[in-house]
């Protein structure tokens, strides 16, 4: 059967519009997947993906047209972020959290300093995730933060790091914010000023993000790059998508990456079928109705996935845009729409890798990497049960002090 609309999803577009971001990703897939098995080895993204990324403008995908950036909404970045996935998830990984990153600290930056460290086109920020380890202790001027921090995804190619760091005064006490509780900056450094350990970087998949260990130890960073994110009353930046919170923003991203890779093991699985002949069958795999029956299934809970996932997000956006805020129930449902995404994805990219039989154990074919990257990427913490948990208590009404929404 001809598939519609799917078509416009999985086929790239080989003469993209320079107004339609999700065409310009598409046509990105052929290159990104011939040089997913060199980016998989070298741990990073190759320079000729970096500069087709640079040239396409998808390191300020979100940021804000007073900063040179496109501005997406919440809903059209996700599909770019599926649509590079299907070449390479860790592309796809990179661009989500490369983007999300910049633009929640370009909210709550002056713009005279947001747009020295992101007006340019090959701008870019890693960072690594919080922990309560690491100080940034009040000095004139500034802060003194001393710290190490893991899974800085993308800072092979980013030029600035950045990292969350519990705030302390001079006098060892732990700065308290206006709700009277203990307060973490945001920092924001040139690469350089960091030490980078590439040899921790080695994970079942996802590789390509080079996602490093980093250490300084007494930098000062002055005032205006340390900075408290998501308190929504410091925006300096009022645009919709400022009043998603950026663990949402992540969500929507990282739920793309789980579904590209979903849809490329769906097509390499079709593509498989049409071709092989089992050695314990009789004929062509497009011929045993088990497979017929499997395929029919996988592509219809795929594409049943995709519409919950990105209308949630459209929903999400849209109330942005009219009420300039996100009530509970929709960052509820937003946070719910993009958890299952993840799993529902993670579950169909698996069906398809068992599908290939002893294909799919090949490091030359495209199962393999594809299983490494689906199963990396569904551990991440975006993808929990627990958040689903959550939902449940918010739909039946039991208190609970919601998380990352």
């Amino acid at each position: 059967m001809d598939s519609n609309r799917l078509e416009t999803i999985v086929t790239p577009d080989a003469s993209p519009t320079a107004d339609d971001p999700v065409a310009r990703a598409r046509a990105l897939v052929p290159l990104l997947a011939a040089h997913g098995p060199e980016m998989d080895r070298r741990q990073e993204l190759t320079p000729e993906v970096v500069d087709a990324l640079a040239a396409a403008d998808f390191f300020r995908l979100l940021t804000p047209r007073h900063l040179n950036g496109q501005a997406l909404p919440l809903h059209v970045f996700a599909e770019v972020v599926e649509a590079v996935s299907m070449g390479d998830a860790s592309v796809g990984w990179c661009i989500n959290q490369g983007n999300v990153s910049v633009m929640s600290s370009a909210t709550y930056l002056a713009p005279d300093e947001a747009l020295a460290l992101f007006g340019d086109r090959r701008s870019g920020l890693a960072w690594g995730a919080r922990h309560g380890r690491a100080r940034a202790v009040k000095t004139e001027g500034g802060y003194l933060v001393t710290g190490q921090w893991d899974f800085a995804s993308g800072s092979r190619h980013a030029p600035l790091l950045g990292a969350h760091v519990p705030a302390y005064n001079a006098d060892g006490s732990p700065k308290l914010g206006p709700n009277g509780k203990p307060e973490d900056r945001t920092v924001i450094f040139p690469k350089g000023q960091a030490r980078i350990n590439r040899d921790d970087w080695a994970s079942l998949g996802l590789r390509a993000t080079g996602s490093d260990t980093y250490e300084v130890e007494g930098l000062f960073i002055p005032d205006a790059r340390a900075i408290v994110r998501d308190r929504l009353e410091d925006r300096r930046d009022r645009s919709p998508i400022t009043c998603i919170s950026s663990h949402l923003c992540y969500a929507a991203g990282f739920s793309g990456v789980a579904l590209g890779v979903a849809r490329a093991s769906l097509e390499t699985y079709k593509e498989l079928a049409r071709g092989k002949q089992a050695r314990a069958g009789m004929t062509l795999m497009r011929d045993n109705h088990a497979v017929q029956m499997e395929i029919g299934l996988l592509e219809a809970r795929l594409r049943a996935v995709r519409c919950y996932w990105l209308s949630s997000i459209k929903a999400a956006w849209d109330e942005a845009v009219e009420t300039g805020a996100q009530s509970m129930d929709t960052r509820m449902a937003h946070r719910l729409a993009t958890t299952h995404a993840i799993r529902e994805a993670t579950e169909i990219s698996a069906a398809c890798y068992r599908a290939g039989g002893t294909t799919s154990v090949l490091a030359k074919e495209p199962f393999e990497r594809r299983f490494r990257d689906a199963m990396s990427a569904s551990q991440h913490l975006q993808g929990g049960q627990w958040h689903i948990e959550m939902v449940g208590r918010h739909l039946l009404g039991v208190e609970q002090v919601p998380a990352f929404l």
